[in-house]
């Protein structure tokens, strides 16, 4: 399990706090509320389930958790891409909050294969 200063529970917060600041952004200044307010919710929970994944009841529901982290990680990649697409964010603040969601997904599924192999080795 995830302990408690990993680099994937510090990243998925990192990427939150910009996700906040995106949005206050996006519906400050480009005054977009519909995007802007799904990426919120999917970009902000990608912590949130980092977070009770930590407090799993077992293996499972830490795989389950991080499943569901990696998900809205995707989701929130999608509203970013269609954000860029829509002309609501540029090209280059796109590609630097786009790097950091790709770099989570990855850190993501790596932690859910690992639990997995360890979980299929361990007796039960």
């Amino acid at each position: 399990m995830i302990v408690q200063n990993s680099i994937l529970r510090k990243k998925s917060f990192a990427f939150a706090i910009r996700i906040v600041n995106l949005y206050k952004y996006l519906i400050e200044v480009k005054k977009e509320y519909v995007m802007s307010k799904q990426l919120l919710r999917s970009g902000t929970s990608i912590g949130a389930m980092v977070r009770e994944a930590q407090n799993a009841e077992s293996d499972k529901d830490f795989i389950h958790k991080l499943g569901i982290s990696q998900k809205e990680c995707d989701e929130s990649l999608y509203w970013m891409e269609l954000l860029k697409e829509t002309d609501y964010l540029t090209q280059l603040e796109f590609e630097s909050m786009n790097q950091e969601g790709i770099e989570l997904i990855k850190m993501l599924k790596s932690s859910i294969v690992t639990s997995k192999r360890k979980q299929s080795l361990s007796p039960n």
